[in-house]
């Protein structure tokens, strides 16, 4: 399935994104505003695993960011267990070169409208790091509102951070 936007189309991530995926992925300013498990440096083995991993997981909607017929990053709803069920993690990264252009904001209002539209959700939400906010600015202006900063709640790079949770309801 391809989601596709106006200047963006979102579409399975696929074998043969393995090098332009390991290319784009190295780089720590990603790594900087991800989990742990985004490895950095990010290489063509870590790729080769990553895609295999999402091909594993056909009920986690994740999808290639194609811009200009370039690999530009990844997006994805993340469904959430037990009580929080009719909620979804929303989670995505850009490579550097296509920071600025309003692409990962045209992404997550196609994927916001994907998972409405197909999912039995009621909820997407997002943690931020407190430093990130160019991505707590892509997910406002797709109408997310601030529920909660949870203190100190993220260590990364030795220090710990605190972390914006962002959620829109249908």
């Amino acid at each position: 399935m391809e989601l596709k936007g106006n200047q963006i189309k979102l579409r399975p991530l696929q074998k043969s994104d393995a090098e332009a995926l390991a290319k784009v992925a190295n780089n720590k300013k990603i790594a900087d505003n991800l989990r742990d498990m985004f490895p950095h440096p990010y290489n063509l083995d870590n790729a080769n695993w990553f895609i295999d991993f999402v091909k594993s997981q056909p009920e986690t909607p994740r999808f290639a960011i194609e811009y200009q017929d370039k690999f530009a990053g990844m997006i994805g709803l993340h469904p959430q267990p037990d009580i929080y069920r009719k909620n979804v993690e929303i989670g995505y990264w850009l490579g550097e070169p296509f920071w600025g252009k309003g692409i990962a904001t045209e992404a997550v209002k196609l994927i916001v409208d994907y998972g409405f539209k197909n999912l039995d959700i009621n909820r997407i939400w997002a943690g931020v790091f407190a430093y990130n906010d160019g991505s707590k600015r892509v997910l406002e202006k797709n109408g997310f509102e601030m529920e909660a900063v949870l203190k100190k709640a993220v260590y990364k790079n030795e220090k710990y951070w605190d972390e914006h949770r962002l959620a829109l309801v249908r």
